[in-house]
């Protein structure tokens, strides 16, 4: 059995947990065995059928009350118990923040190894082959894992969903004590953005600006082209963060969030390696530099050389245009 560990939030399971699930049961296939989910929450029951709904065999959920806010110390001595009791041969996660917090966790407490970052899983010898970026993208490293139950972490919007299957398929539910004194650390609130733009990761276009817009006012130019495209999200660069022009959740790069839209749009990045290092895996890249020489044109499919501020606001135009036909 592959397991997938769907992450959920605002009572909905997210789109890179689904991605992972569909990319086990792709994999489960060529294996002959049966892909699964769990589900881990205080009232997660409900979020059964979209998991079936993909191709997961059996849905696991694991409520408890001391469950109801992430944590990352409780969550994984749950999900390490649902992994001694069922032994599944593998365990996915999504590459998010909170799997990249979570999935190391279980394999410490179960005393696995972790393939991490992952965007490709193979089937070969009967056993899963696991590829990452190294060398901050500029290489690939395939490799398997001797440790069992096999654990990856799988980057988002790098695997595509599956089709709906249907909504059949047994839900079982898995009692976990979670011992008094694991939980060191609680939620007390949770602070959202304002505006509640799209996150970065989950994006289908990123549209990001770097030290070429001069200021924060000008990242309103990137906004007004991302309300144009469909799950469309503003990224930056790390510069343009320290600079104090945007949030640190819009960060694409190295110390920053990593992304694979199917287009990546850099406005004023010249494309130091770190930033590359976020964004390379992207399906598209194009760029607007005044810059014939910026490095970003090395890996950009492609590139306008030319004044973002005549640029941008030209393109929006045009895809407003485009979009209205």
């Amino acid at each position: 059995m592959i397991a997938v560990y769907l992450e959920t939030r605002d009572g909905k399971i997210k789109k890179s947990s689904l991605e992972a699930l569909s990319e086990a049961k792709r994999r489960a296939g060529e294996l002959g065995v049966a892909a699964a989910a769990v589900l881990v929450g205080a009232a997660v029951a409900d979020l059964a059928p979209g998991a079936h709904a993909l191709g997961a065999a059996k849905v696991y959920i694991i409520e408890d009350r001391a469950l109801g806010d992430y944590s990352s110390q409780a969550y994984a001595v749950a999900l390490a118990g649902f992994a001694a009791e069922t032994k599944p041969s593998a365990l996915f996660f999504a590459a998010t923040a909170r799997g990249k917090d979570l999935a190391p966790r279980v394999a410490a407490r179960l005393g696995a190894s972790l393939a991490s970052d992952c965007t490709k899983v193979a089937v070969k010898d009967g056993t899963l082959e696991f590829t990452r970026p190294i060398y901050a993208g500029k290489a690939f490293l395939s490799f398997r894992l001797k440790s069992s139950p096999l654990l990856a972490t799988l980057r988002p919007n790098v695997f595509p969903l599956g089709e709906i299957a249907g909504s059949g398929g047994e839900t079982v539910r898995i009692d976990v004590t979670i011992p008094e004194g694991v939980v060191r650390g609680r939620v007390a609130e949770v602070i959202k953005e304002e505006s509640a733009e799209l996150d970065v990761t989950e994006a289908d276009v990123v549209v990001s600006g770097g030290r070429g817009l001069k200021g924060p006012e000008a990242f309103s130019l990137l906004r007004d082209l991302a309300a144009v495209l469909p799950r469309a999200a503003v990224g930056a660069s790390r510069s343009a963060v320290d600079s104090g022009w945007i949030g640190h959740q819009h960060q694409v790069g190295q110390t920053g969030k990593t992304v694979s839209p199917n287009l990546y749009l850099a406005v004023g990045i010249s494309g130091a390696i770190q930033h590359l290092a976020g964004m390379s895996s992207s399906k598209v890249i194009a760029a607007v530099n005044k810059d014939p020489e910026a490095p970003i044109f090395k890996v950009a499919d492609y590139g306008i050389v030319g004044d973002l501020f005549e640029v941008v606001p030209r393109l929006t135009e045009e895809l407003k245009k485009a979009l209205a036909e």
